[in-house]
């Protein structure tokens, strides 16, 4: 109830908001587009064009300011009701989601222990997460084989030969990278797979419903862990868990001085790529979901399973990771007005309305190029061969979490401002039950 009481204010103190001065509001978003269209020029010019960009940035500052000190109350109070809405419900959703998971594990009987687990250990993931939580003495204490990776090692040849001599669950504690070399060999053994997050964004452990921050708590998914079918995705016979990255941030990881110098090197490669003398590094042509040819996106993201860009909250998760599709998002951003308008309708939540960008599902996606394309895949830098040929997985994967485990994604509790989702709330509230579908 408290959060159906949290949605109404919401829709309350916008109308009211939108009553008491409208013109207000129109010109609040006049500002936001004057800082996104002053913003292109601050990225992708230099010098003067960036100067005179900076002045418009400025601009745009100064007018969003003088709106939120004139409707301070008012946005103070819609960003309170905002932020119990968003907490409240995801609180209910998940508490439904957890109750009805505990049922399907209940009637499914008490969860089973590895016989030979084996967790591969990189000591360097996360700054050296692992060696931090004395993870090798811990996997010990619990019966499992804990298998140190080493500067020479090949994961891949590491992950076979545990499997080989009678691994019947096997483990990665590092990055999502490494979580994917050995989702791959786990899937053509047929072997449950334990995501321990040993890494620096673990974003494959967030969307299997993993507290990211309990990197020991994750090893009771070989002593006490339930097990599911995940998909897994491939691009070019390389596996993948998360994402395919091209465009932009795929060109601009590839440089050596990235990691070291992060902000510097976005500098000096967005006037390059898309400023007025920009190259022609980014050659990426695809068939959109109306059948359409694409030849200028900028940013292009290939997705196992599709990430969550439309409800409050939940962003950079997916709903579900068993949904048997690739999740696609093609983005072109050619001039000023396309960032401003792409950002002025995002505020709102109707990043839609722009033409510029376009989400949609397939089983397969083609891209080809002229020149060999840069790729950042679960986070590694990679230049790939074309035409890159990606490919859903459904259920491929055998994974293991703990049976104390959320088990549910961001994404998955995140409730929208809608319709649908008030009578989501309403059902929970008067405690009726789901109606027969697969759990998200």
């Amino acid at each position: 109830m408290f959060a159906l009481a949290a949605m109404l204010s919401v829709f309350a103190i916008t109308v009211l908001l939108l009553l008491r001065d409208i013109g207000a509001v129109f010109f609040a978003f006049f500002f936001v587009f004057v800082l996104a269209f002053s913003g292109w020029f601050v990225l992708t010019r230099r010098r003067f064009g960036r100067l005179l960009g900076t002045l418009g940035v400025l601009v745009g500052i100064a007018g969003i300011a003088g709106f939120v000190e004139a409707q301070y109350t008012f946005l103070a109070l819609l960003i309170a009701a905002i932020a119990i809405f968003g907490l409240s419900s995801r609180y209910a959703v998940r508490q439904d989601n957890a109750t009805r998971a505990a049922s399907r594990r209940g009637n499914g009987g008490a969860p089973q222990a590895a016989r030979k687990g084996v967790l591969i250990i990189n000591p360097k993931s996360g700054g050296g997460k692992a060696v931090r939580f004395k993870l090798a003495d811990e996997a010990l204490k619990r019966g499992i084989e804990p298998t140190m990776l080493g500067p020479r090692d090949d994961l891949g040849e590491v992950a076979e030969r545990a499997v080989n001599d009678g691994a019947d669950v096997i483990g990665m504690a590092g990055g999502d990278g490494s979580q994917a070399v050995v989702a791959s060999v786990a899937m053509r053994h047929e072997v449950p797979h334990v995501c321990v997050p040993a890494g620096t964004r673990n974003h494959f452990a967030l969307d299997l419903g993993l507290d990211r921050n309990d990197v020991i708590g994750a090893l009771d998914a070989f002593t006490d862990g339930v097990e599911r079918r995940i998909d897994l995705a491939r691009v070019n016979g390389r596996v993948f868990v998360n994402n395919a990255s091209l465009g932009l941030y795929a060109q601009v990881v590839q440089s050596e001085r990235y990691r070291n110098a992060k902000l510097r090197t976005w500098r000096r490669a967005l006037p390059m790529m898309l400023g007025p003398k920009k190259d022609e590094t980014i050659d990426l042509r695809f068939a959109g979901p109306d059948g359409n040819d694409w030849n200028d996106a900028a940013l292009l993201v290939v997705s196992n399973n599709q990430y969550q860009v439309k409800r409050l909250g939940g962003h950079g998760s997916r709903q579900c990771l068993d949904g048997g599709r690739l999740g696609i998002v093609a983005t072109r951003i050619r001039r000023a007005t396309d960032l401003a308008r792409l950002i002025t309708f995002g505020v709102t939540g109707q990043h839609k309305r722009f033409g510029g960008v376009r989400q949609w599902s397939s089983l397969e996606f083609e891209v080809r190029s002229d020149l060999p394309i840069a790729v950042g895949l679960d986070g590694e830098a990679l230049l790939l061969v074309p035409p890159l040929r990606f490919v859903s997985l459904p259920g491929a994967l055998r994974v293991r979490i703990p049976r104390l485990a959320k088990g549910v994604s961001p994404a998955g509790a995140a409730v929208t401002l809608t319709r649908r989702d008030f009578k989501r709330l309403l059902r929970i509230a008067v405690g009726r039950p789901r109606p027969a579908s697969r759990v998200l």
